[in-house]
């Protein structure tokens, strides 16, 4: 049962438990509340029969305090079992889920965007966290006492019972046979949260460039309409599901109804006392105010299913694993007929075969979409491939554990991502546990101490968020200063001196043929001149490789590399006054 529960509400086994621990407790303190309707009843007797004794009225006084008691400490073990519980399992969700994307492949993420996994680890789990303390205990609660009020029930009177409690399955089937509809509803309007989320995002990331082009106000109405969607799909999922509700509650209501009419019936005819029918008034009563809840919580309970179907989604996605043990020898790359797509319908590379060696410098050059990036992604097992293998220094790559694997790479991406702190702490992200010495000399290497210098504080200067402080080419020197300072066996630089000036970029080549020595690099680039002293080219095309070879053979060759050193020579000729 602890398994299914986990499944279904996407919990952890101590969370499952202690939901199981909140549904008892709430029945219990539903319980609880009826019993001052119990001690009623025999009040009730006692002043139709032969009054209130000195002995009886001690009774009833400590049958008072009793139930209040009782209540308090049923209240208390119900507070605890379902708010505390819950606050603790939203806490260990979190961490679940983030833990599940760190082990998930990229290739999980480039379904996704940023808001929707945003979403999911906030707002998804800050609506469970609502639903286990609220409305799942308490709806389950409501049911287990109901059923055990209702025996007893039916041990008083079969009649007045039925009277009283056929109005409870008609009711809940309602709410339950409407759930396929309230799944599309739920289901369009957060398709509608989604698509709002996302263009909020898209407009804040690009407003730059939509001002540029005085595209604001255009993209503003679109984004208009999508806010005017959510606010029309919440209005329609409201009115939708509160036609099922309210339709179920008023039902509920005809209970009281049935057992007045019945009773009456009854009384007159002689075949039901008095007093019975007026425990069975109050019972109902108040038998009926946590199942009118009760009813509330199963549509919102209904409502969560889009919200556990995309945890579990990513909860269930099978992860990249392997050895944590480390059996290279020496840190040679072999892509050995290696075949990959990002999906089905979409092949990337096609039996790509080349070795780049310990000590040398391979570039990958190509027409964009030719695979580059592609290729140095798999080589730190970012995906994993279709076909064929890829070893480094003889180990193969998709038996290694990802998070070991990485510890052989330093990579500088194209995109550089920087965190809102001094350019210190940014550089020492390639190496956690290095001394303010370490960091400085990597620095220095990438070229970072001629703008750190002159900042405010020099390097312990914040930066601001993804360094919006500083120039993309100062940015991307700090990219390149990671990388040197956790000076790895092996360097991935993809378009890593894209942001960078001639003078710069000189810079960081010789800081590169510095730090190479024994070491394998690959290099992505689209410039020629900056891959002109490799020591092996490897041109893709296609998702093949269709030339490689030392750079002053494939020049030889001319083949696809010489005629793109061709076209870069005539761009680098080019001039305003050419037009």
């Amino acid at each position: 049962m602890i398994e299914r529960i986990q499944k279904r509400f996407a919990l952890s086994r101590q969370g499952a438990k202690d939901l199981v621990k909140g549904c008892v407790m709430c029945a219990i303190q539903n319980i609880a509340f009826m019993l001052p309707v119990a001690l009623l009843y025999y009040l009730v007797s006692d002043l139709m029969g032969e009054g209130i004794q000195g002995g009886k009225l001690a009774f009833y006084i400590c049958g008072c305090i009793g139930c209040l008691i009782l209540i308090f400490v049923a209240t208390w073990f119900q507070y605890n079992a379902t708010y505390f519980a819950t606050y603790i399992e939203s806490g260990v969700r979190r961490i679940s889920i983030a833990e599940r994307l760190r082990k998930l492949p990229l290739s999980f993420f480039g379904k996704k965007d940023l808001s929707d996994l945003t979403g999911t680890i906030m707002a998804d789990c800050t609506f469970l966290e609502q639903a286990f303390s609220h409305f799942v205990p308490e709806l389950f609660g409501a049911i287990v006492s109901t059923i055990i009020v209702s025996v007893g029930l039916f041990f008083f009177d079969l009649r007045m019972a039925l009277a009283a409690l056929w109005v409870v399955p008609v009711s809940f089937a309602i709410a339950y046979f409407s759930s396929g509809v309230q799944d599309k509803f739920y289901a369009k309007s957060m398709k509608a949260k989604l698509d709002c989320a996302d263009g909020i995002q898209e407009y804040i990331e690009t407003v730059r460039d939509l001002k540029a082009n005085n595209a604001e106000d255009k993209y503003l109405v679109g984004l208009d309409s999508k806010i005017d969607e959510v606010e029309k799909r919440s209005i329609l999922t409201e009115l939708g599901v509160a036609v099922f509700i309210v339709s179920a509650g008023l039902v509920l209501k005809l209970g009281i109804a049935t057992v007045a009419l019945v009773g009456s019936v009854l009384l007159m005819n002689g075949s039901l006392d008095i007093l019975t029918f007026f425990l069975f008034l109050l019972v109902t009563s108040r038998l009926y105010d946590p199942l009118q809840g009760a009813l509330q919580n199963l549509s919102a309970i209904i409502s969560t299913r889009a919200n556990i179907r995309r945890m579990n989604e990513i909860l269930e996605h099978s992860i990249q694993n392997g050895k944590d043990t480390l059996t290279n020898k020496g840190s040679d790359i072999v892509f050995d007929h290696v075949g990959f797509s990002y999906d089905s319908s979409e092949t990337v590379l096609r039996d790509v075969s080349f070795i780049a060696k310990q000590g040398e410098v391979t570039a990958l050059v190509g027409p964009s979409g030719g695979g580059k990036t592609t290729v140095s992604r798999l080589a730190a097992r970012f995906w994993d491939i279709d076909k064929g293998k890829i070893t480094v220094g003889g180990m193969d790559v998709s038996e290694i554990d990802p998070e070991a694997l990485l510890s052989l790479y330093s990579i500088v991406f194209q995109d550089v991502t920087l965190f809102d702190n001094t350019v210190m702490e940014n550089i020492r992200i390639g190496k956690k546990d290095a001394t303010d010495e370490e960091v400085l000399a990597a620095a220095r290497l990438a070229g970072c101490e001629e703008f750190a210098e002159k900042l405010p504080e020099k390097w312990n200067t914040n930066i601001g968020e993804n360094g919006c402080e500083l120039s993309g080419g100062e940015r991307q020197r700090i990219s390149i200063a990671r990388a040197f300072l956790k000076d790895a066996p092996i360097i991935l630089l993809d378009e890593a001196t894209a942001s960078l000036d001639v003078e710069n970029e000189t810079k960081i080549q010789a800081a590169l043929s510095r730090l190479i020595r024994n070491k394998t690099v690959l290099v992505i680039a689209h410039r020629m001149r900056t891959v002109a002293g490799a020591d092996k080219i490897v041109v893709l095309s296609d998702g093949k490789v269709a030339e490689q070879g030392a750079p002053d053979v494939l020049l030889k060759q001319n083949g696809l590399y010489t005629r793109m050193v061709e076209l870069q020579t005539e761009s680098g000729n080019w001039a305003i006054g050419n037009i």
